[in-house]
């Protein structure tokens, strides 16, 4: 198959090691980058410095930075953009002319309308061609050394999406299929927002049990948004869902577990977010999934607490002390 990787950023890059290395796999790929000076770099280098400095690129992997060029030449399109950059790169897809099937690896509600990914995709690129989502527990460094691996790939038409698991599937590569779309989505989404929670806990020294209690509690918050989006509650017990949460607040390649360390440090977030050097979805999520919690009448306390110091300027310490002192409840979701 012909893929074409749209985004040259650490998961798109990852995901088109992956792809380029499989030794069983039959797949011809090319990656994308809007920027022609990313692209000289990666062309002359044949490294991605700016993620992957000690990765090189398959000598297979075609690069461009013409986005018309990309979706010629493939059969499907990862798009693997930041949410903020979807809807914009799906207006793009769709002017080039060519019904190709997409499926996009980002998570996170769109800033402003609060929109889950495939509601964007509704939106630019409805009855064009068949559409998924690729999620779950997955450091893209770990992807591209070729360490194991499981995702799920939800679409609403299961044979699109059980055929393009099938052809994404390797042994390092473990790719699940399903429908529930917007459970998948919706676990992308706010176990960025409890990562932060749980780098917040770490770096405060509150424990493993603290820790243990936000990612469940987390859950619970998780599966009362998304089963009143719509979702179902077995895809929140699985890989998109605990699988993905447990891995962002636990690991230390967590990009938003690390905004979090860096809150209760006292350090301030434009600061954090410019030594990042990476999108921590969870910084802008965490307002549209307070702002829809809201508008839905869902009680997500943890998200409450960690949109407070994000954007109401709340101290962290503050914050947490708030969120401890809530008053005992019985336990359910």
């Amino acid at each position: 198959m012909r893929i074409a990787v749209l985004g040259a950023g650490a998961w798109g890059t990852a995901l088109a090691i992956s792809l380029g290395v499989n030794p069983n796999s039959s797949h011809q790929v090319i990656l994308w980058t809007r920027d022609p000076e990313h692209l000289a770099e990666l062309a002359s280098q044949r490294i991605n410095r700016r993620y992957f400095p000690a990765f090189a690129l398959p000598d297979s992997l075609r690069l461009t930075s013409t986005l018309a060029a990309a979706v010629e030449f493939a059969e499907l399109a990862l798009v693997v953009v930041p949410t903020a950059g979807l809807r914009e790169t799906l207006r793009g897809i769709a002017a080039c002319g060519k019904a190709i099937p997409i499926v996009w690896g980002c998570k996170g509600f769109e800033m402003q309308s609060a929109k889950l990914p495939h509601q964007v995709a509704q939106e630019e690129y409805a009855g064009v061609a068949p559409c998924a989502v690729l999620s779950g527990p997955s450091f893209a460094q770990e992807v591209a050394q070729g360490l194991p691996t499981a995702l799920t790939l939800a679409s609403y038409n299961e044979e699109f999406a059980k055929h393009v698991a099938a052809q994404l599937h390797t042994p390092r590569l473990r790719v699940y299929s399903c429908n529930d779309i917007i459970g998948v989505e919706t676990g992308g989404a706010v176990k960025n927002v409890i990562s932060i929670a749980a780098g917040i806990s770490d770096g405060m020294g509150f424990g493993h049990n603290a820790r243990a209690a936000l990612i469940t509690r987390g859950l619970a918050e998780m599966a009362r948004l998304g089963l009143r989006l719509g979702g179902r509650m077995e895809t929140f017990m699985g890989l998109t869902g605990a699988g993905d949460l447990i891995l962002t607040c636990t690991g230390d390649l967590s990009r938003n577990r690390r905004v979090g360390l860096m809150l209760a440090a006292g350090h301030p977030l434009p600061g954090i977010l410019r030594a990042l050097g990476h999108t921590a979805e969870g910084v802008h999520t965490a307002a549209e999934v307070l702002r829809l919690s809201r508008d839905l009448k869902v009680e997500m306390p943890i998200t409450k607490a960690i949109s407070s110091i994000l954007h109401d300027g709340v101290p962290a310490r503050l914050a947490v002390e708030a969120l401890l002192n809530r008053e005992p409840k019985t336990e359910n979701y």
